[in-house]
């Protein structure tokens, strides 16, 4: 079983969307301009402050039951994770080994040599919406976040590996997404022409809804716990 979740999942654990009403630094700036590296080269301070605000709002949030629930199946099931989520709440409820498709906002590195910075040296900064990125201690470039922002490539292991594990699923999950970002929209159609049958638990409808073999219009905190339950039922 391989799971594909998207922003939706996260929604349900308080996380804004760039799709939300924005509020705070999302309702004064365009995300797309802070989410660019151009727009980091532009205005480091604020990009970084930006991130910095997000990835501290994220530790504030808690992973809901749907998440709970994929750490239950995994025990039960051979079960892999690939997630367009930055927020680490798959990791934070139990699971191990996800794919982070588009990186961390966890996960902070240094922009000429890819050096990890401890979050707990991104924490200790202080300031408001402006933050100047502190500079890596192995190479001097100046520290960012690890997420993948608008117009950067994903990175190519993630997407093989995602492309890998979709490809030898008997179940995918799709869990959360709009189905219109690409790649990440690709796999499930990847995964159903090796085979795979699709099952898609969301709320709305998506361009996705008349291909998957099974709709389950539920939240993920609703749809998830009670697969859990019925799989556990099934082999006691």
């Amino acid at each position: 079983m391989v799971v594909l979740t998207g922003a939706g999942m996260s929604a349900e654990s308080g996380v804004p969307t760039f799709r939300d009403a924005l509020s705070g630094l999302w309702a004064r700036f365009d995300p797309q301009r802070l989410a660019t590296p151009e727009a980091f080269l532009a205005d480091p301070a604020l990009v970084f402050g930006w991130y910095l605000r997000r990835t501290r709002m994220v530790l504030d949030v808690a992973p809901h039951a749907g998440y709970r629930a994929l750490v239950r199946l995994a025990r039960l099931r051979a079960l892999q994770v690939v997630t367009q989520n930055v927020d680490g709440l798959h990791a934070r409820a139990g699971s191990k080994d996800v794919v982070s498709l588009h990186g961390s906002l966890l996960h902070y590195r240094c922009t000429a040599g890819g050096h990890p910075v401890p979050l707990s040296d991104i924490l200790a900064l202080t300031g408001g919406p402006r933050v100047l990125p502190p500079r890596c201690g192995t190479c001097g470039s100046p520290v960012r976040p690890g997420v993948v922002w608008f117009g950067e490539p994903l990175s190519e292991a993630a997407l093989a590996r995602a492309h890998a594990i979709t490809a030898e699923a008997d179940v995918v999950l799709v869990v959360g997404t709009s189905a219109l970002v690409y790649p990440a929209a690709g796999l499930p159609h990847h995964a159903a022409r090796h085979g795979a049958r699709l099952v898609e638990i969301n709320p709305e409808p998506t361009p996705l809804s008349a291909s998957v073999d099974i709709r389950w219009p539920e939240p993920a905190g609703t749809a998830l716990p009670a697969l859990a339950a019925a799989v556990l039922a099934r082999d006691s």
